[in-house]
């Protein structure tokens, strides 16, 4: 799951090589917390939010077919 995000996140930045994704497993839910460079981050987040929700909306998608919960969190 994380290299999707990462696949996601770096075709939509600016500065692709600061994008840094750290990755917190426990039994069910995996914790995804997401660095990107400032000047990257309203592209990121989108209009409304509406690009980080899209993102989270596949990454859910593909996290169920594992059996297991993700969050996607944006950190500054």
């Amino acid at each position: 799951m994380k290299e999707l995000v990462e696949f996601l996140v770096k075709s939509l930045a600016d500065h692709p090589e600061e994008v840094f994704l750290n990755e917190q497993e426990a039994e069910d839910t995996v914790l995804l917390e997401l660095k990107i460079s400032p000047e990257d981050l309203g592209k990121i987040i989108g209009k409304n939010g509406n690009t980080i929700n899209a993102i989270r909306t596949v990454l859910q998608a593909a996290a169920s077919s594992h059996k297991k919960r993700v969050k996607l969190e944006v950190v500054s």
